[in-house]
């Protein structure tokens, strides 16, 4: 879903974006919608699972640094929303790469 929003609401991301300084916000934002879909239908349907683990590490892992940067923020309440989210990163990376020790082919694959 977050995938598809980011196309929905490309318009509404790129300010944010931009504003953490993230060159081209506009490619990065559409980009980041790319590597999510690409990775969430590949785990989903079981195609091509390593290519779509390292979509969602490409994706998670600069994200995560350079948009959920809690330690540069001088606000506390934001300070903690972002470290939540920092943390909440970190975990799906550990999520996903699990995904790489499951046996291949999945049984629900659509590829068998």
């Amino acid at each position: 879903m977050n995938g598809i929003n980011h196309f929905r609401y490309t318009a509404m991301m790129v300010p944010y974006t931009q504003s953490k300084g993230v060159p081209m916000p506009k490619l990065a934002v559409l980009g980041t919608g790319v590597l999510m879909l690409v990775g969430g239908l590949g785990i989903l349907l079981g195609v091509w699972v390593s290519y779509a683990v390292l979509a969602l590490i490409a994706f998670l892992v600069p994200v995560t640094f350079i948009m959920h940067n809690f330690w540069t923020i001088e606000d506390p309440n934001q300070r903690l929303m972002d470290m939540i989210h920092f943390m909440k990163n970190i975990a799906l990376v550990g999520a996903v790469l699990a995904y790489l020790a499951v046996p291949m082919p999945w049984a629900w694959s659509v590829l068998l």
